[in-house]
Parts: C-alpha cells; sequence; structure tokens
C-alpha cells in the first residue's frame, strides 16, 4: 500500500518515529469498492464552492454578455424550435404558446445534458489537476452539478417572468400548487444525470472517443423525451418506449404543474426516482474505484 503524508515542522533532534506520530494528514490507496467518505467530502466543501465561482466565472470570461449567456442560449434554442417544429413543422403543443412549451423541456434537459457530459469527461478535464494535488475526486462532479444548478436558476426565472407575461395577458395556462415540487424534479434530473455521468466517466478515461459517441447519444436521446412534442401526440402502442426514458416523466411533470398542460404519472416518477437511486450508488462506486487507476490512463 502506498502512503503519502503531509508533516508538520519538528525539531531537529526529534526521532523518524515521533515525527510520524505528529502527521497532519495520511493518504492511503483504499482498495476497498464501498468506502464512500461522505464526512471528508463535507471537509472539502470550502474546495467545491471555490470550484463553482471559478467554473461560473469562468464560462463567459471576456464576454460581452457574461452571464447573459446563459438566457440567450435557451432563448435563442426556443425561438429556433418554435419556428422550425412549429410554424413549419406544425407540430402541436397542446394549445399553449410556442415559446413557453419548448422553454421548459430545454431548459430541464440543458442542465441534465451539460451535468452529464461534463461529469463524464471528469477526469480527461482534470487530469493535470489530479496528478498534482489530492483532495476526493468526488468534489469535481459535485462542483459540476452545483455550477449548472446555478445557469439553470437563471433560466427558470425566464421561464417564470414568461409565464407571468402570458398570464396577464389572458393566455390559458395554469400554474397548479404543484409547482411548489419544482426542486424535486430538478434534483431528479440533477441526480440522474450525475449517477450517469460518474457511471460513464470510468468509460470514458479509456476509451476517449466514447465522449464522442456519448455527444451523438445524448442529441438521440434527446428526441426520445418530450420536449419538441407533447406525449399525448405519441401513439399508444409506442408511449411505453419513451416511459423507459427516465427523464420523459420529469419533463413531462415540470411543463404541467406550471402550465396546466400533459400528463403526470406517480407510478413513472417513482421510476425515474428508482433510476437515480440506482445510477447514484452505482456509479459512485464505480467512480471510486475508477479514480485509483485514472491516472494511468488519461
Amino acid at each position: 500500500m502506498i502512503s503519502n503524508s503531509i508533516e508538520t515542522n519538528l525539531p531537529a533532534d526529534q526521532s523518524p518515529t515521533e515525527e510520524s506520530n505528529h502527521w497532519t494528514m495520511d493518504i492511503q490507496a483504499n482498495p476497498r469498492l464501498l468506502d464512500i467518505d461522505l464526512k471528508e467530502l463535507w471537509r472539502y466543501r470550502d474546495l467545491i464552492s471555490l470550484i463553482v465561482r471559478r467554473d461560473f466565472v469562468a464560462a463567459y470570461k471576456q464576454t460581452i454578455l457574461g452571464p447573459l449567456w446563459h438566457l440567450t442560449e435557451p432563448l435563442v434554442t426556443t425561438l429556433t424550435y418554435a419556428f422550425i417544429f412549429g410554424f413549419v413543422a406544425r407540430i402541436s403543443t397542446d394549445g399553449l404558446p410556442r415559446i413557453l412549451f419548448y422553454l421548459p423541456g430545454i431548459t430541464l434537459w440543458t442542465f441534465f445534458s451539460n451535468t452529464l457530459m461534463n461529469t463524464a469527461g471528469t477526469f480527461n478535464a482534470n487530469a493535470g489537476i489530479f496528478g498534482k494535488v489530492y483532495f476526493p475526486r468526488l468534489v469535481m462532479p459535485i462542483a459540476t452539478v452545483l455550477s449548472n444548478l446555478i445557469a439553470l436558476g437563471l433560466q427558470f426565472a425566464l421561464f417564470v417572468v414568461l409565464v407571468l407575461l402570458y398570464y396577464v395577458t389572458g393566455t390559458n395556462i395554469h400554474v397548479t400548487p404543484y409547482a411548489l415540487a419544482t426542486p424535486l424534479l430538478v434534483l431528479l434530473a440533477g441526480g440522474l444525470a450525475l449517477g450517469m455521468g460518474t457511471l460513464l466517466s470510468s468509460v470514458t478515461t479509456r476509451y476517449r472517443d466514447l465522449h464522442k459517441l456519448l455527444q451523438v447519444s445524448m442529441r438521440l436521446l434527446m428526441f426520445g423525451t418530450p420536449i419538441i412534442y407533447p406525449l399525448s401526440q405519441v401513439s399508444e402502442q409506442y408511449r411505453w418506449l419513451l416511459a423507459l426514458n427516465p427523464m420523459t416523466p420529469v419533463v413531462e411533470t415540470f411543463r404541467y404543474v406550471w402550465l396546466g398542460t400533459g400528463s403526470v404519472s406517480g407510478g413513472n416518477l417513482l421510476y425515474s426516482a428508482a433510476c437515480m437511486v440506482v445510477t447514484l450508488v452505482w456509479g459512485a462506486l464505480v467512480f471510486n474505484r475508477a479514480e485509483k487507476v485514472a491516472m494511468d490512463s488519461v
């Protein structure tokens, strides 16, 4: 077993045996797969906050709009979808204004997709840091979730403003009391992304071209999520395929609780929650195993 130590300043006449008793930290390789030190993660909470701040500030550093890009990107995407899929393709939006129909799905999917992709590339993106400084490697995926959560908060604020504008102009939308459950839906999306990302991180470390394949797969999976079309327009015989996607109930429920249209199924939400728990536990175990050999692969 390899053991590295950080020593304090000791008197010159002190023996090595006495010196070893004054170590302030003992870093050891951990062969146990099930050993995930959550207390250690909590001790590094200041580092997590610094990384979150770095990621948020650096994302649009030296740009004209700065953080406003977090609002510009989903808005431009929404307008593009509204034109192509709404005016050109004439895909139904269940009677909702096209902007309001597309924006919540795009907002949630962007949060889920960015978190998953960034987490899956944790070892490759941070190889330089991991090779020089010790800290719990799970710090980086957690910081990724929190960074994307800030962007989601800005985009969600934009969505709420548009809902209020359409409501005061007499548009037929219904904000239900279940909108208070929005943090639970965000938790589901973030948990699924974190679990899947950590699960895939070890694979993308060994085979970097799989990260490109993952990008393509995420685009295809987006069309398997009711973002540009309502679930009500899908034939009954194919709905079970969409139901296999754990993000489908999250997007549909989010649209329902804020706009009053869509479908909500407690069973489907429980399925999403079960997928989240399984992927989080499995992903943490795989990530814990992968960090022991990752530096030999990157």
